[in-house]
């Protein structure tokens, strides 16, 4: 069972290039952000018609999340929970989807950037992490496979960008937002991608500018991270790096995780 996330930076502006990559690709779950759409305007039609099932939390030109099977999409949950377990009202952003496909709790987030910090963006990607944590904290109790993907917008190590300095003031690289990511990994959710490639460079995304992709740099900012259940049927992970180089890709590109389940 293949499970990928990628940022597609807006369904409208992408949807050859998602199709294609899903072709060629052929995931069985597909967790999209940046949709950059409403859910009556997600194009659901050119999917539905691949043989994809397709829930979205779609956002008005900003945000916006997606799960797209082959199977049978159930039990989904739209937005991510208050800390005490209710529904978070004042967050109007469109940042997260779960469901389960085959037996599998499935969340695609689109964890919020945090800059310019210091700040009311920092402080708000601070308190949504910590949101994710109370989540995969009640996950990990239900034992079962869970894989948290998407776009976390933290870049966990110096080793995963390609010049540090340029990044030291970043929200992506700060001491908070990247103690909230170990404090996931400390508490069970294993980083498919460091399992599978401990070492070296596994960039996902690449900027438009300065020819960053050309010369390869790049940062790693989404990630599969795997409940105990899910990581002990890990069989790969990698970063596919094919759809970046196409004509008008998106600035992120797909990583994807394969799972030992029929």
């Amino acid at each position: 069972m293949k499970i990928a996330t990628f940022n597609i930076n807006g369904v409208k502006a992408r949807l050859p290039r998602v199709l294609e990559w899903l072709e060629e690709f052929n995931p069985d779950v597909a967790c999209l952000q940046e949709i950059k759409s409403i859910d009556e305007n997600f194009p659901r039609l050119e999917f539905e018609e691949k043989g994809w099932n397709v829930e979205t939390h779609g956002q008005k030109s900003f945000n916006g999340v997606a799960i797209l099977s082959k199977h049978p999409i159930e039990d989904i949950m739209r937005r991510l929970p208050d800390l005490d377990g209710s529904e978070c009202e004042e967050d109007e952003q469109a940042r997260y989807i779960e469901a389960t496909v085959k037996g599998v709790r499935v969340a695609s987030i689109y964890l919020p950037n945090g800059n310019p910090r210091p700040g009311p963006k920092f402080d708000y990607k601070l308190s949504w992490m910590d949101r994710l944590i109370k989540r995969a904290e009640y996950l990990r109790t239900l034992e079962i496979p869970v894989v948290l993907a998407g776009d976390y917008n933290v870049i966990p190590f110096d080793e995963d960008c390609h010049n540090p300095a340029a990044w030291t003031e970043d929200a992506l690289t700060q001491p908070e937002s990247r103690a909230r990511l170990r404090t996931l990994w400390n508490m069970g959710y294993t980083d498919s991608i460091r399992q599978i490639t401990p070492r070296g460079p596994m960039y996902s995304y690449w900027d438009f500018q300065r020819g960053a992709w050309q010369k390869d740099h790049g940062i790693r900012i989404d990630h599969l991270l795997l409940s105990p259940q899910a990581a002990d049927i890990l069989k790969d992970a990698k970063v596919d790096r094919i759809p970046r180089g196409k004509e008008k890709p998106s600035d992120h590109t797909p990583v994807w995780v394969e799972l030992d389940i029929a």
